[in-house]
């Protein structure tokens, strides 16, 4: 009788380990963030599809349906104008979508390339940047928003005057897209330091790597070595801060429409719904209640999801 073959230990066949399988394994055993990405799928969905499936057009007026009450029929209620207040919440999420991940990609893009090149680079690169930060951070956001809207707005709005008499290009008429562009460009500039400093500070780690030296030997170019091997291995950091950036730039949008110096009406968005309804809140509650409502659970659904990613790619800073 023939024997049979022993295999050796160890040879079964073991699946490969993968940091971005197991971080997603951790994130699904995690309830919490994975309640705040099933929040922020629906928001993100509502964004996009959203002002298609709502049941009236968000800048339709029904007046003789004005400050009507949550029913079957308006499920949010309507404003003192008669527009439904749900179809107007939904499509202040693209607003609100639309500005943070635009925002965010704009910090991101900055934040990255200056902190890694203070990081790898060193002095003087380091010194300049680092002053640049801390002197972008020691400006209060709103004053600088304010400034920038303030001596912008006219100006830019002046220019579109002139060149729709001149030409009769109806988009020159379009001013919603002066409040996004201040929007963009003021909330990009206020919220790159905080990426720079994460990147730096990660650079600063990674760059005394033996596989840094090895590529330094190999002869390959420092630009060569920050993108292949320096800033994707500073990324799991930064996906977490990102994570939680886009919260960040919601809840900044709304504070700056809030005050008037972000997104303007009849553009809906949540904070200037929510200052609308603030002056008749104590008669009608559902023009407040609705936006304040979606805000902060959009708010803490990335707080959720980022905590959570933290714990999933960072599993020994995890509790």
């Amino acid at each position: 009788m023939s024997a049979i073959p022993l295999s050796p230990v160890g040879s079964q066949e073991e699946a490969p380990v993968s940091l971005w399988r197991d971080a997603w394994y951790r994130l699904k055993r995690n309830k919490l963030a994975v309640f705040g990405l099933a929040v922020v799928l629906i928001l993100a969905f509502a964004a996009i599809f959203g002002p298609y499936l709502t049941p009236y057009d968000y800048l339709s007026q029904d007046l003789q349906a004005r400050n009507a009450v949550p029913s079957l029929t308006h499920l949010f209620g309507t404003d003192d104008l008669g527009r439904d207040v749900f179809s107007r919440v939904v499509f202040g999420t693209r607003t609100a979508f639309l500005v943070a991940v635009v925002v965010t990609v704009i910090a991101v893009f900055i934040g990255t390339l200056l902190g890694a090149i203070a990081g790898f680079f060193g002095n003087p690169f380091d010194r300049v940047i680092m002053w640049l930060t801390d002197m972008t951070m020691s400006v209060p956001n709103l004053l600088l928003v304010v400034v920038i809207n303030a001596s912008l707005k006219a100006p830019i709005a002046k220019w579109m005057e002139a060149q729709y008499l001149a030409t009769l290009n109806p988009f020159y008429r379009q001013t919603v897209w002066v409040d996004f562009m201040l929007v963009f460009g003021s909330m990009a500039l206020i919220s790159w330091p905080p990426y720079a400093r994460l990147v730096r500070a990660q650079v600063l780690s990674i760059r005394s790597r033996p596989y840094i030296t090895a590529a330094q030997a190999l002869g390959l170019s420092n630009w060569i070595i920050m993108k292949r091997y320096v800033v994707p291995n500073a990324l799991g950091p930064l996906i977490v801060s990102v994570s939680a950036g886009l919260g960040t730039a919601m809840v900044l949008e709304s504070a700056f429409s809030f005050l008037g110096v972000g997104v303007n009406p009849p553009t809906p968005s949540w904070g200037n719904m929510i200052s609308d309804g603030l002056r008749v809140w104590q008669h009608y509650p559902h023009l407040l209640a609705a936006p304040a409502a979606v805000l902060g659970l959009a708010s803490v659904a990335f707080s959720f999801l980022g905590d959570g990613l933290n714990d999933a790619l960072n599993p020994r800073g995890s509790k």
